[in-house]
């Protein structure tokens, strides 16, 4: 079955984020011991709040509740209670588009932080027969500028909380009904059987490793086995390549590793992912080598995006296969994926084909990674959020206001 793209109407989308967001603190991305701190805070006594610990995590990561008027089991007091100083609230959904490869898209608004202004990310889940895939932004806009990647034309604005990260994936397991109380949506596109979201991929907006306190805080909450429960080895972290925070990703995660590569030599890469400027590829790679648990059950997926003309020559690939030697990979070639005023051109297939043909003779596994919601510019490289539009017309009425006063 395919669907064309859809956005929601207004009268499918959620209130303004001035209402959806009540001016108090929310208990999604807490851990254990906060949870139990915010429970002490409004007057549980010690000795019961591990067990309302529980309750909350129960029905928060495992129920997908949304309201604490929902948790059944938990004393009416003690709802009201929590309601008055606390929230669930996820975030907004601005607009939910569906790709015809059944590829879904969803633009969340979460609100302002202090004296900020609201913001804005992409999230994108991919259904593929026997699993389902979401791909998480850690970010709102990125630093890194990789002059392929449509992310990288967006300003940082800040990083997103676990809390923000969490939700997420609570927002895309709702809206596709992977809780066990809620029924799949009408026309959602999603695999026949087994859990609806089964993978985690940190490759949304943002570069999770300069945001690396809030995006394990979080990971650790999807890997909960009494919450959200998934494997640490269907949870990937991709990184460009901030070296001095690889290892904590394995001792403090335990996740599977990704790194976006792109080049096999320091002229090309400083120039293409210009993080390499600060670590270069013998930095990077010594610190794959020695990322713990790493193994020929623990691969680090090497991501390679194919342009045509500036790194898809089979030379190229020659060197990529020796500059890898000894370390257990996976290569994934990503076919280039267009966006407005790109600089770039998407390799010849025919081409993507031979280089693949070398780095699999070399006994490398070297998937060509079929694109995925470009028609909803939902692909790899393509997700930017509206966040800098907004900032602009926030800035525009401003400016007529004053003009007319």
């Amino acid at each position: 079955m395919k669907m064309s793209l859809q956005t929601l109407t207004p009268e499918r989308q959620a209130a303004p984020a001035q209402s959806a967001f009540p001016a108090k603190p929310s208990l999604l991305g807490m851990d254990r011991s906060a949870l139990a701190a915010a429970l002490g805070s409004i007057g549980v006594p010690e000795r019961q709040q591990r067990m309302r610990v529980a309750q909350l995590w129960h029905w928060i990561y495992l129920r997908g509740a949304s309201s604490f008027e929902a948790m059944g089991n938990v004393g009416k007091d003690l709802r009201e209670s929590l309601a008055e100083n606390f929230t669930l609230a996820r975030p907004e959904i601005v607009s939910e588009q569906v790709s015809v490869d059944g590829t879904r898209k969803w633009l969340f608004r979460f609100p302002a932080e202090g004296a900020g202004r609201p913001v804005e990310v992409e999230t994108v889940y991919i259904p593929e027969e026997g699993r389902g895939t979401l791909c998480v932004s850690s970010q709102v806009g990125c630093t890194l500028n990789c002059t392929f990647c449509h992310t990288g034309t967006q300003k940082l604005v800040r990083n997103l909380t676990a809390g923000e990260i969490v939700s997420q994936i609570l927002m895309a397991r709702e809206r596709i009904g992977d809780f066990p109380d809620l029924a799949t949506p009408q026309g959602a596109i999603v695999p026949s059987e087994g859990r609806l979201v089964s993978n985690i991929v940190m490759m949304g907006m943002g570069e999770p490793l300069y945001n690396f306190d809030n995006v394990r805080d979080a990971l650790l909450i999807a890997a909960d086995g009494e919450g959200l429960s998934l494997s640490k080895r269907r949870i990937t972290l991709s990184t460009s390549g901030v070296v001095p925070e690889i290892a904590r990703t394995g001792d403090e995660i335990g996740c599977m590793l990704a790194i976006s590569l792109h080049a096999v030599r320091d002229d090309l890469r400083d120039e293409i992912v210009p993080i390499n400027r600060k670590w270069p590829l013998a930095e990077l790679l010594h610190a794959c080598r020695n990322y713990p648990g790493l193994s020929n059950a623990r691969r680090i997926t090497f991501e390679y995006v194919m342009l045509k003309g500036v790194n898809d020559s089979l030379a190229e690939a020659r060197e990529l296969v020796q500059l890898l030697k000894g370390i257990p990979a996976k290569i994934n070639l990503i076919p280039f994926n267009p966006w407005p005023a790109s600089p770039y051109e998407c390799s010849d297939w025919d081409q993507i084909e031979l280089f693949a043909e070398v780095v699999n003779r070399a006994g490398y596994a070297s998937p060509i990674r079929t694109p995925r919601g470009r028609d909803i510019f939902a692909a790899c490289g393509q997700l930017k959020s509206a966040s800098e539009r907004m900032k602009k017309r926030e800035r525009e009425a401003v400016s007529a206001v004053a003009a007319g006063a």
